[in-house]
């Protein structure tokens, strides 16, 4: 593990690290772009090998049975075994047709599941297209204790991390493309009615969850991007031509550490940007975050690593 100011960066065996959670014990999870489901010691800093999807896992939640909710961006929603790695395909397809690019998920107490679905036509690794092209074909989806799968929402841009309300009043879903997070109310003289938690961050969300704070958390995966932005009110036949040039120059992430923290009302509670002397080697790109008991867990989509960050 490398302390960097008050960051500690714990290496796991793969890249990718995308989204974390932390069990009742204190074992931190992650999934890497190879598969690999690991468990995390964050006392020692060892990993092990929980289970391998078969596919590439982005957002990893808790089960109350002790187990994992995994949402591979290519195989759907997976319940996952801690004990026997044993996987089990929840949701794989919606409507008869096999998503593109599942996200990230928020579990209720009764055992709804929320997630969401990216793009109707970009997977993973081509999700800087879908980006930039600014498809607007992400949804929000439920799917009940029974198995039954509804979309509730759709058209929207890049949606991503999801998270649920303490008292599960509403749930919100980040849109990457829109800077914003929006929210469904569920419960309550709005139940059914749309709004925003929050509006015009100040860069592109990628996951989000609720800590233990009660509080939203929110990733600023990256600040924003000029270009990005101009391109967003450009023709269809010049966003297409963007993601056509070469890697190299093409509208890339900046380096950046920043996790934010909301209210019920919306209100900016934490804005933790570190700054540049504080970045672990080589750290950056935050795409997933859970506050659990005054530390700040961070994943990253492109690290073969998690971060924590002590509030205090």
């Amino acid at each position: 593990m490398n302390h960097t100011g008050s960051l500690t960066v714990h290496p796991v065996p793969g890249p990718g690290a995308e989204d974390v959670v932390v069990g009742p014990d204190g074992t931190v999870y992650t999934g890497t772009e190879d598969g690999a489901i690991w468990a995390l010691d964050p006392a020692t800093g060892s990993t092990r090998r929980v289970a391998d999807t078969g596919g590439r896992p982005l957002g990893v939640e808790l089960l109350d049975d002790g187990d994992l909710l995994v949402c591979d961006a290519r195989r759907g929603v997976l319940k996952v075994s801690v004990g026997s790695g044993a996987v089990e395909v929840l949701v794989g397809e919606i409507g008869g047709t096999p998503m593109r690019f599942c996200n990230n998920a928020a579990v209720a107490v009764d055992g709804t599941i929320w997630f969401s679905d990216s793009s109707l036509h970009h997977g993973v690794l081509e999700w800087k297209d879908d980006f930039v092209r600014d498809t607007r074909t992400g949804r929000l989806v439920r799917r009940d204790p029974d198995g039954t799968v509804t979309v509730v929402m759709d058209g929207l841009r890049f949606s991503n991390g999801v998270a649920l309300a303490a008292d599960e009043s509403y749930v919100a879903v980040a849109e990457c493309r829109g800077r914003t997070v929006v929210r469904l109310w569920l419960a309550g003289p709005r139940a059914g009615e749309r709004d925003h938690l929050v509006t015009d961050l100040p860069g592109y969300p990628d996951n989000i969850s609720r800590g233990s704070d009660g509080l939203i958390w929110v990733t600023i995966a990256s600040p924003v991007d000029p270009l990005v932005e101009r391109l967003g009110s450009a023709p269809m036949v010049l966003r297409r031509a963007v993601t056509r040039i070469p890697e190299a120059l093409q509208p890339k992430p900046k380096v950046t550490i920043r996790v934010q923290a909301y209210d019920d009302d919306g209100r900016l509670v934490h804005d933790l940007d570190l700054p540049q002397p504080e970045r672990g080697p080589g750290y950056h790109m935050v795409t997933g975050v859970r506050e659990h008991d005054g530390r700040v867990w961070m994943g990253s989509l492109h690290e073969p690593a998690v971060a924590v960050l002590d509030l205090s």
